[in-house]
């Protein structure tokens, strides 16, 4: 592949499927690479794995709020609002908004949900085992994320598949079909901010109702939480649930999605695993290696710089691309192959520095327990179409994927 074929902004290529091609270009011939925009300046591509760690672990230079952490650059009313998500913020306002929520996610913390999460796993195959088919998006790979979260925020179960359903539209901007008017949002206009609506309506629902009626959750703690001595706004409570329902659900469904595409795509690494269950925690971490969730994080420089002797001027745009840096062939041995006993296996996946994953604790434990109950009780699953994958360069996701296994009766006897 020629590097000017390279097109890094098409959502139609990553709808496709991740261009690895692409990726194993820029690190062989250009690993920090000027792309051209049509809808932007052009921004520096960072493939390499070494070049991601001192991007994320350098915020004083290349800053996660100047112009958030999308690709395209938002309108300034836009960039406002969203400048409220801690996801888009720089220290020191960044480490102080994560401690508030950091105790929520502490291993002891998440270790307590193990059993909900484990039987939250038998009900979600229990509800397919019989069918010997479905949608494994959403009829299994959706719904554990979205409970696990959804109980600790405390929305009503009744609620839940209206919060799914926002979740959706939130981070499938440009993809149409997600979107009611079948149209993908155009982040640049000013009308994006509508984008938000939905979901800070229910936010303030769910305010009100842990104001009228406080619970043991997250939605109560945040209630009581204070940042330099005040308590949280209604706004900063609206940000904050934005934050762990999208963060939370959709990035857990997706690499969920992914591993399970990967493991059909390679029946003798699934047979690995149902010879030998306690591979389940190392081909976790591979299914996050080989596939992770996010094609694409953002950063602007503050200040000219240099990255593998490339010279970056003061307010640049950067985009570090994890499904790059996660095969980089001078980290991984054999970095195209997929090896559910990889080990050492330090992929990037969950970031690195300030913007380290919140919630990598809860995704572990929540991809350990689905992938076991998989292994365990879904035999012989195949695709029953080709899988329709999520258009867009920011999510690696997949939106529908009909699959065919052997019917069991619940509880696992054979029929």
């Amino acid at each position: 592949m020629n590097l000017r074929d390279i097109d890094l902004t098409d959502a139609d290529v990553f709808e496709r499927g991740v261009p690895h091609d692409a990726f194993t270009t820029l690190r062989r011939e250009a690993p920090v690479y000027w792309h051209e925009e049509k809808d932007g300046p052009g921004f520096f591509a960072i493939t390499k794995y070494a070049d991601l760690r001192q991007v994320s672990t350098n915020p004083e230079i290349f800053s996660s709020e100047r112009k958030a952490t999308l690709r395209v650059d938002p309108p300034e009313i836009v960039l406002e609002m969203i400048r409220n998500m801690m996801l888009n913020m720089d220290p020191p306002k960044h480490r102080r908004y994560r401690a508030l929520i950091n105790k929520a996610f502490t291993p002891r913390m998440v270790q307590s949900l193990h059993g909900m999460v484990a039987d939250t796993v038998t009900r979600i195959i229990d509800d397919v085992i019989e069918r010997g088919e479905c949608d494994f998006v959403e009829d299994v790979a959706a719904i554990l994320p979205m409970e696990v979260i959804c109980e600790m925020m405390g929305v009503p179960r009744e609620d839940r598949r209206q919060v799914y359903l926002i979740g959706n539209k939130l981070v499938g901007f440009e993809d149409p079909e997600l979107q009611p008017d079948g149209q993908a949002v155009d982040v640049q206009n000013a009308d994006a901010a509508e984008a938000f609506g939905e979901m800070f309506v229910y936010a303030h629902k769910l305010r009100e109702q842990a104001l009228a009626d406080p619970k043991d959750n997250l939605a109560t703690a945040l209630l009581h939480a204070e940042l330099d001595g005040e308590k949280l706004s209604a706004e900063d409570f609206q940000w904050w649930f934005q934050l762990l329902l999208v963060a939370g659900n959709e990035t857990t469904r997706t690499v969920t999605s992914n591993g399970m595409l990967d493991l059909i795509a390679h029946p003798d690494q699934m047979a690995r695993l149902r010879d030998d269950p306690s591979l389940v925690p190392s081909a976790v971490e591979e299914i996050l290696r080989f596939n992770p969730p996010v094609h694409a994080f953002r950063r602007q420089t503050t200040r000219a710089t240099e990255i593998r002797g490339v010279e970056i001027p003061a307010d640049a745009k950067i985009l570090m691309w994890y499904p790059s840096v996660n095969r980089d062939e001078e980290v991984f041995e054999d970095a195209q192959r997929f090896d559910v006993g990889r080990t050492p296996n330090d992929h990037l996946s969950f970031g690195i520095g300030e913007h380290f994953c919140l919630g990598a604790n809860l995704a572990r434990l929540e991809l350990r327990e689905i992938f076991k109950g998989i292994v365990a009780r879904l035999h012989d699953v195949e695709l029953a179409a080709p899988p329709r994958r999520l258009r867009s360069t920011f999510v690696n996701g997949v939106k529908e994927m009909r699959v065919t296994f052997r019917p069991e009766t619940r509880g696992g006897a054979t029929r």
